[in-house]
């Protein structure tokens, strides 16, 4: 287990997952950051669906910016051929992931490996008097879905693995699941910054970041060129569905979700 102890952080924090190899969300967000003056943190998963891995991963290491790594720094670093995202075996997920993951796979350089394998599993800061833990998805797994509606007990078994860890936190930042929610459970404030790379599977094109100032998080819309990353996932033949979610704001499949965070669900709630 690699740990990386950030300190007390004083300013403004953004806080982030998955952009995904799409560049335009990634300028997008750097730009915020940029006009916030603010320490950025991301939650993994810097390369996967979208059509710019190399140029991605350039972005994020230029900004130095602060990555954990995720499930895909794993496998990509490991030179490993599948995402090992989680997904059950034969679900639409399982079978789309097939063809992004050989794009990547095919496009970053052995000194992207090489600093992939050199991220840090967890992170840890404190801001005004607050002690936060940074994952992927959870600590028994780097690929664990945990949702805004998942068991009390689910939080709970990852808050006492990251305690076992790096001993006592008031709030945990992760990503993974790719949509956003700030929830109370467990004992900590659990916050799930959500993704910059691809919409949060509820009709928008916008995608999801987090703020933290004085130990309080924030969720926001980040509005990007859509069309663009749609148009350069088109260009290079990556059309299994995720290029038209970033117009739709669906996910092409939503085998992973939980029921109740389906769309029908949703637009019915």
């Amino acid at each position: 287990m690699k740990l990386k102890d950030l300190g007390e952080i004083d300013t403004e924090v953004v806080l982030f997952g998955g952009p995904y190899s799409n560049l335009h969300a990634t300028r997008a967000l750097l730009d915020e950051v940029a006009r916030l003056d603010a320490k950025a943190i991301c939650t993994g998963d810097v390369v996967a669906y979208g059509a710019d891995p190399s140029a991605t991963l350039a972005a994020i290491r230029g900004a130095e910016i602060d990555v954990i790594a995720g499930n895909c720094e794993q496998q990509l670093g490991s030179e490993a051929r599948h995402c090992g995202c989680g997904f059950e075996a034969g679900s639409t997920c399982d079978r789309l992931s097939a063809a992004w993951y050989a794009y990547a796979d095919e496009r970053i350089s052995a000194e992207d490996r090489d600093w992939m394998r050199d991220l840090p599993d967890f992170a840890c800061f404190t801001q005004a008097g607050r002690r936060f833990a940074v994952l992927h998805g959870g600590a028994t797994d780097v690929s664990r879905f945990l949702w805004s509606t998942s068991p009390e007990a689910d939080f709970a078994q990852e808050v006492e693995a990251l305690q076992r860890h790096l001993g006592d936190i008031d709030g945990v930042i992760a990503g993974h699941s790719g949509i956003g929610f700030i929830r109370e459970v467990a004992g900590v404030t659990w916050i799930n910054a959500g993704v910059i790379g691809m919409p949060g599977n509820d009709g928008r094109r916008s995608t999801q970041y987090a703020t933290m100032r004085g130990g309080v998080p924030v969720l926001h819309d980040l509005t990007y060129d859509a069309e663009g990353a749609f148009a350069s996932m088109q260009t290079a033949g990556l059309i299994q569905g995720y290029h038209t979610g970033l117009l739709s704001g669906y996910w092409p499949s939503e085998d992973v979700l939980p029921p109740e965070l389906r769309r029908a669900s949703v637009a019915n709630g």
